[in-house]
């Protein structure tokens, strides 16, 4: 992302967000912007520099967007790791595994997610989403997602 500041020479950077989601910008150290939309890092970096400049101007860009591995393991038709761009939900998921397989235990399917060092197992039933209910399982991955189809 690029970050400037309105007649503020040295406040013009362009940077990358760390695997953590942490980002370092001088006068504010480091913040978080996994996350956060354009406008809410803009109105984040002009609220800590109010405290050292008069009125602040932040622009904030987008320069790229780096993309994402999630993983599709077990029971489908073209396991393994898929990049992505922006978000993606489960059935996405499994279609870009190509479906599931046969023999496939279909209701028993979890979402392996590993957050702060933990891992842990989100429960997805496909059967549930084919008809229809449950539809708040159907969750956006997040990188370094594994789907796990026994």
């Amino acid at each position: 992302m690029e970050i400037s500041v309105w007649k503020e020479p040295d406040l013009e950077k362009r940077l990358v967000v760390l695997p953590d989601g942490v980002v370092s910008f001088p006068l504010m150290g480091s913040f978080k912007a996994e996350n956060k939309t354009i406008d809410e890092i803009q109105d984040l970096i002009t609220t800590k520099l109010e405290k050292v400049l008069v009125e602040p101007i932040v622009s904030v860009s987008l320069l790229s967007f780096e993309s994402q591995q999630i993983y599709v393991i077990g029971k489908v038709n073209r396991p393994g790791a898929f990049t992505v761009n922006g978000a993606i939900d489960v059935m996405q998921a499994l279609s870009l595994a190509g479906g599931m397989a046969t023999f496939a235990d279909q209701d028993s399917i979890n979402i392996l997610r590993r957050e702060n060092g933990k891992l842990t197992a989100i429960q997805f039933d496909y059967s549930d989403i084919e008809n229809g209910e449950k539809l708040e399982q159907n969750i956006i991955l997040k990188k370094g997602d594994v789907v796990v189809v026994p």
